[in-house]
């Protein structure tokens, strides 16, 4: 689960963690009044949404007005930003963090994610903030630190002597960032984050550590210990099928294809999306419908894949292993009789009762393709999304 901005600095600041002075605000209305109550004369403007990018895309500004804030709430408020990190229809800004100005001297990176090879939290450092990463770690590697935290040390020193080291810290910096380190460990270990950036920390014009941004993703697995988390949870921020499937406990991952893939098990399902791209189609969608696909459930992801316009066609590719394939065929067939499905459906049953499964299909009275092995049926949809 992602926060916004302003979610993740209120994590941050009750850990201790400098950030600056600002206020949420959800109608414009109350952008004059934000900016008195936070004083000063220059304030950041930031739309508040689960994507980077947004300064490149208009998304942020620095203003010298109350005026200013109010025109830029207007703007943005109820309408979508688009940045490289969305698709062309952006997302929805329904909030504005305001803040006061910081002075930057220089920009740093930093983040923290867990790496399942050696099972710890890695911190990754670099002295270049405010820019794509990825980009520093291709054209400038000696400028990052990847430093693994062992969590059984008491002392963390160590580990922030060699971060700082990397950030190019003097003394008096490296002794604000010693215990910033220790507070963002706390915070990553007692919120179950699976990934904290600052991009960028900065160091502020009188020489101190500052966090100019805040990006949160919780383990959503962990989220039932995190009851307080949960109510920062904002689904407007996420694809509305995707938000509908976890209701219902479906894998779900909208794409921008047109063959809608309906499938028993995460491999699976990667290997036909594959085999789709094969012979030259494009997937509608990640499905995974689990390894129990009830008739309820197969009702349930026919009606979420149908809500994407650009399907032509649906593939259900179904093994029976745990399931028996003449109850999935049983359930396929009720299933289109309640939805009232008007595209093609191609059907690939194999495994338990898979032969059963497919007499089933064949001897009802809806349309479907039945098609007993994975590539035929891939190219069968292909042919029929064209």
């Amino acid at each position: 689960m992602n926060l916004h901005e302003y979610q993740g600095k209120s994590l941050f600041a009750e850990y201790n963690l400098p950030v600056s002075k600002g206020k949420v605000i959800f109608s414009a209305e109350d952008a004059i009044e934000a900016c008195k109550e936070i004083g000063g004369k220059k304030w950041v403007v930031k739309a508040q949404v689960h994507a980077g990018g947004r300064g490149k895309s208009g998304g942020v500004e620095l203003i010298e007005s109350p005026q200013a804030a109010y025109d830029f709430a207007l703007k943005w408020l109820g309408n979508r930003l688009v940045t490289y990190q969305t698709d062309s229809k952006g997302q929805i800004v329904n909030s504005i963090l305001i803040e006061d100005c910081t002075d930057i001297a220089k920009e740093l990176y930093l983040s923290a994610v867990i790496d399942r090879d050696s099972q710890k939290i890695v911190f990754i450092g670099s002295s270049e903030g405010g820019v794509n990463i990825e980009e520093v770690a291709k054209n400038s590697p000696e400028k990052i630190i990847y430093q693994g935290i062992d969590l059984d040390e008491q002392d963390l020193n160590n580990f922030a002597i060699s971060i700082g080291n990397v950030l190019k810290l003097n003394d008096e910096q490296q002794n604000q960032f010693a215990p910033m380190l220790d507070n963002l460990v706390r915070l990553f270990v007692e919120k179950d984050l699976s990934l904290l950036e600052i991009n960028p920390l900065v160091i502020t014009q009188n020489g101190d550590l500052h966090c100019l941004d805040a990006k949160i993703n919780i383990d959503s697995n962990a989220l039932f210990r995190q009851p307080e988390l949960m109510e920062m949870h904002d689904e407007s921020q996420e694809d509305p099928q995707e938000a509908e499937a976890a209701k219902h406990d479906l894998s779900y991952v909208s794409l921008d294809g047109n063959i809608g893939c309906m499938v028993n098990g995460a491999g699976l399902a990667m290997g036909t999306m594959d085999t789709i791209k094969f012979f030259g189609g494009n997937p509608a969608n990640f499905l995974d419908v689990g390894g129990t696909a009830t008739q309820e459930r197969v009702a349930k992801a026919f009606k979420i894949i149908l809500k994407d316009p650009e399907v032509k066609v649906v593939l259900v590719n179904i093994f029976g292993g745990i399931v028996r394939c003449d109850l999935i065929a049983e359930g396929i067939v009720a299933a289109i009789k309640e939805v009232g499905i008007k595209v093609p459906v191609v059907v690939r049953l194999e495994g338990n009762n898979a032969e059963i499964g497919a007499k089933i299909l064949e001897e009802s009275d809806i349309k479907v393709e039945s098609i007993n092995d994975l590539a035929s049926a891939a190219k069968k949809s292909v042919e029929l999304s064209k």
